[in-house]
């Protein structure tokens, strides 16, 4: 059995990961070691090992590495306490090859620890490109430490080639995120308002808002534009999930909670949906809006708009339905109303999906039972090309 390690530290990451690691713990082939780290351990971000428990995962490592404060140099701290410690669990139950997924910044500290400790990395996601986040930087970094690279679109696979990756091992499989849409029995709307407790009513709104992290300190003003503009369309129902532990984000939080105690008759809040409520609210609500990767790529899959706000998501692929906006109120109310407008809702409903079609877990598995990694000494593929 070959031992492989899932790395898995936010709500939304496990969430895109789940159907992978259900294969990897159902096939006789792998000796599945699930680890979870930073957001999942945190009461403060809704405790979601529990997700992971109750889905009956065995996980063999927690690693706690999150600091108080979402500071710069709190994050900084957090990702040294998760070098320290994913180098002292690796050499514990010795990996032969490590899973993760994206950009954050304790998947540095994994990527770092793995790479010295001559552990071959598989990278999910790879390729992408955020121009308002620090993400941008992390995510090219942790590409030069892999060895396997499954990218989500051509284009991606193409980037991740001229960053230097020998074409051999890099594969287009398409976004993870789509497998579970194809899987997952979703909630009926009255089970979905149930389990939130919360009417829909006619409009409503999917909210989600990580700070940009290449800005300084413009997280409350941006969000305070956002919330005005909501606030501005008659009728409209919100949904919020809390920003993630980026800096800057528990300034976003507490708007939120200020915001919904004083509008609760409208509006709820969620430290997270889990991954079921949150696709089961995607059939059903009528726009997302904020900064979230999911909004490009996730929402697209079920036809609805997504006002994507800003630059965190700047550079990605994006198919029609995604409305690109800056963080200003009148840009932002335009965006929401041409989303809500019935003419626009219809002209997405055929629109391309650039993201795969949801066999991307399949598709890595594949590439997983047939390769071995032979040896980790890569050399840089020259692309020949004049500028």
């Amino acid at each position: 059995m070959k031992k492989i390690s899932v790395v898995t530290g936010t709500r939304a990451e496990y969430g895109l990961l789940k159907p992978l690691i259900k294969l990897l713990n159902d096939d006789s082939d792998f000796d599945l070691q699930l680890m979870a780290t930073a957001m999942h351990l945190s009461p403060e971000y809704g405790m979601t090992i529990n997700e992971i428990i109750n889905d009956g995962f065995p996980i063999v490592k927690k690693i706690e590495c999150l600091n108080d404060t979402d500071s710069a140099v709190g994050i900084s701290k957090s990702i040294s306490v998760a070098l320290s410690s994913f180098a002292l669990a690796f050499e514990e139950i010795k990996p032969e090859l490590i899973i993760i997924l994206g950009d954050r910044t304790e998947m540095l500290a994994v990527a770092i620890a793995a790479s010295i400790a001559n552990i071959p990395i598989a990278h999910i996601h790879g390729g992408e490109t955020t121009e308002g986040a620090y993400d941008e930087g992390i995510r090219h970094a942790i590409t030069k430490m892999s060895y396997y690279h499954f990218t989500s679109t051509e284009d991606y696979q193409n980037r991740v080639i001229q960053l230097g990756e020998n074409p051999s091992r890099v594969f287009n499989v398409g976004a993870i995120g789509l497998d579970s849409i194809k899987t997952l029995p979703l909630l009926s709307k009255e089970e979905f308002e149930k389990s939130i407790n919360f009417n829909l009513g006619k409009k409503c709104a999917l909210i989600t808002y990580h700070p940009v992290t290449l800005e300084e300190a413009t997280a409350a003003n941006q969000f305070k534009s956002i919330l005005t503009c909501l606030d501005s369309i008659p009728d409209l129902r919100m949904i919020f999930t809390h920003a993630n532990s980026d800096r800057d984000g528990k300034i976003i939080n507490q708007m939120i909670k200020e915001y919904v105690n004083q509008n609760n008759e409208k509006a709820a809040e969620f430290k997270s949906l889990g991954q079921l409520r949150y696709l089961s609210a995607l059939q059903y609500i009528d726009v997302v809006v904020g900064n979230s990767s999911s909004g490009v790529i996730e929402v697209p899959y079920f036809n609805i708009p997504t006002i994507n706000i800003g630059d965190r998501q700047k550079g990605r692929v994006a198919p029609e339905s995604v409305l690109n906006c800056m963080p200003k109120e009148k840009d932002i109310l335009n965006s929401l109303k041409k989303a809500l407008s019935l003419d626009f809702q219809e002209a997405i409903q055929n629109q391309n999906q650039l993201y795969g079609t949801g066999n991307a877990s399949l598709k890595i598995m594949n590439v997983l039972k047939k390769d071995d990694v032979v040896n980790l000494k890569k050399s840089f593929f020259d692309i020949n090309f004049k500028l």
